[in-house]
């Protein structure tokens, strides 16, 4: 779809050329057995060939083929490398603050309801991206991945490396007590087993995608914090540059349903990473009412400060009260 399209395609030799004329490709950093193929990637590009008539259709590029650095997703599809991205804007989040609003605490529950939140706000949302928005949704509010220190307390958080998935998380993990670490989802499992990081933050489905089962022995089941956003972008030039015809596909085959099957994808992976943790024979550690309330009070006192901070030329707290339907 695009020229340059053309000037990679003497890299891309070994991978079986670049996308046609005809075809759009579509650049992610998981294997192909990950779950948002099954929920979103393969999805789009069969309602699209189904829609055109095969007249427009996808070529995947899994496993980093294109890009091997998951925080640099968004570059490559500016940089005409990729005509379609996945990526979590948690990575840059200070190019989307908006977008990464998702994270904060007592915003939603679980996949479905996080994605419902993105929905509410899709319309401020997709302002921060030079890019056309195929899909957006979100996973589940995070548990606690550790290999030599179960979380129980408030006082096992003080000062331990965690991994976070999003800059948004930062305030509160600091005023918990523990020191937060970001670090793509890539390289967390090595970093766990190795001791760079003490303890990992993430949603549940990320255990079996990225095997943390294997170097953790601690799951705590309970962490402040919602959900985490993901986007299936689409070049700006790209999108601008086809005929009404082709637009009109490509609006058919991103319509809402495909954002609310990321959702539930990720509802059923975490299920899944959850039931792997099991059988691996992690021990699960359930944080008491009394307990969380004290981990609540802090986050209940940090929150009003991050509220108010910009978002754009809203604050954070707009955007908060859209995702939560207030």
């Amino acid at each position: 779809m695009r020229k340059v399209l053309g000037l990679v395609s003497a890299l891309m030799t070994g991978l079986g050329g670049v996308a046609s004329a005809d075809e759009l490709s579509l650049a992610y950093f998981m294997g192909p057995k990950h779950p948002m193929n099954k929920a979103v990637f393969t999805p789009f590009a069969e309602k699209l060939a189904d829609v055109s008539g095969g007249e427009l259709t996808v070529k995947q590029f899994p496993g980093g083929a294109l890009n091997s650095v998951p925080p640099k997703q968004y570059s490559i599809l500016l940089d005409g490398v990729a005509d379609i991205i996945f990526t979590l804007p948690g990575y840059t989040g200070e190019v989307f603050p908006m977008t990464n609003v998702i994270n904060l605490p007592g915003l939603c529950s679980d996949p479905v309801s996080c994605t419902a939140a993105l929905q509410r706000a899709s319309g401020m949302l997709e302002a921060e991206y030079n890019a056309k928005v195929l899909a957006i949704w979100a996973n589940a509010p995070p548990i606690l991945l550790t290999k030599d220190k179960p979380i129980r307390t408030l006082e096992d958080l003080q000062g331990l490396k965690l991994r976070v998935t999003s800059s948004g998380q930062v305030p509160f993990v600091k005023a918990l007590g523990a020191s937060p670490v970001g670090q793509p989802v890539s390289v967390i499992n090595q970093n766990l087993a190795n001791g760079v990081i003490d303890a990992i933050a993430i949603d549940p489905s990320a255990i079996g995608s990225f095997k943390l089962h294997e170097v953790s022995n601690y799951l705590t089941t309970w962490f402040p914090g919602s959900g985490s956003a993901f986007v299936l972008l689409l070049n700006k030039d790209v999108y601008d540059g086809m005929s009404d015809q082709q637009r009109a596909w490509i609006d058919a085959a991103a319509d809402a349903s495909l954002s609310e099957s990321g959702g539930n994808g990720y509802a059923a992976a975490t299920v899944r990473g959850l039931e792997i943790a099991k059988e691996a024979g992690l021990e699960f550690i359930e944080i008491g009412d009394e307990e969380r309330a004290r981990w609540n009070a802090i986050i209940d006192e940090t929150l009003p400060g991050v509220l108010a901070q910009p978002a754009g030329s809203v604050t954070i707290g707009d955007v908060f009260d859209v995702m939560k339907g207030s």
